[in-house]
This record gives structure tokens, sequence and C-alpha cells, in this order.
């Protein structure tokens, strides 16, 4: 079901980059708060659009793709942050931005179709 779904498909792939860089900030660098908030957010967005997948209506698939779309925002932010203070180098940090754009740009396509065919 999930496997076939290539916005689920493309978010979990996210998540498990999110959680390689977690476990290399943790390690390598002795980062974890900052690290931390970008786990959470960044491995969130996939675990809303698994929940948006098994929506009792519209509206609630509409707000948990909304969710999705504002947790990798936030994942963004972080990745910068993360960039700027140089935890992470400029090429990691904007391959992972990219990869935030595109579902971000996947899901607000799939809000504005949603909010549209109300």
């Amino acid at each position: 079901m999930f496997k076939e779904n290539p916005l689920w498909i493309k978010s979990y792939d996210f998540a498990l980059k999110i959680i390689h860089l977690y476990k290399k900030l943790n390690k390598e660098k002795r980062e974890y708060i900052l690290s931390k908030q970008l786990l959470r957010s960044g491995t969130s967005i996939g675990a809303n659009v698994s929940e948006a997948n098994g929506a009792i209506s519209k509206a609630d698939f509409s707000a948990k793709i909304s969710i999705s779309y504002k947790e990798s925002l936030e994942t963004k932010y972080w990745l910068l942050l993360l960039k700027d203070s140089d935890y992470i180098n400029v090429e990691q940090a904007d391959s992972l931005i990219k990869d935030a754009d595109e579902l971000s740009k996947i899901m607000f396509s799939i809000l504005k179709t949603t909010r549209i065919n109300k």
C-alpha cells in the first residue's frame, strides 16, 4: 500500500537520510540539540503522510498533509542552522534542503488540489 505512493516513498527515504545525519552529528560532532530537532521534524513528515493515507475524510487527509508540509519547512530551518553553524557542509545541507523542497512542493500541490475540490 505505502510502497506504491510516491510521496510516501520520498518522505520515507528522506527520513532515512535525516536519521543517518542525526547519528553522524551525535557521534562525530557531539551535537545533540539541533540534531534532535532535525530528527523530530524530518521524520515527522513521513509519519504524517502515513497518517494521511489512512485518513477518514478529506478534511482529515488535508490536515495531515498540512502538518507534513509545515514539518518540511521546519526541517529546512534546522538544516540551515546546522549549515550556518558549520555542523554540516554546504553540499550536504543543500542536497537535503533540495529534497525537503521537493517534498514541500508535492504537498503544497496536494493541498491546493484538495482544498479546491472541497
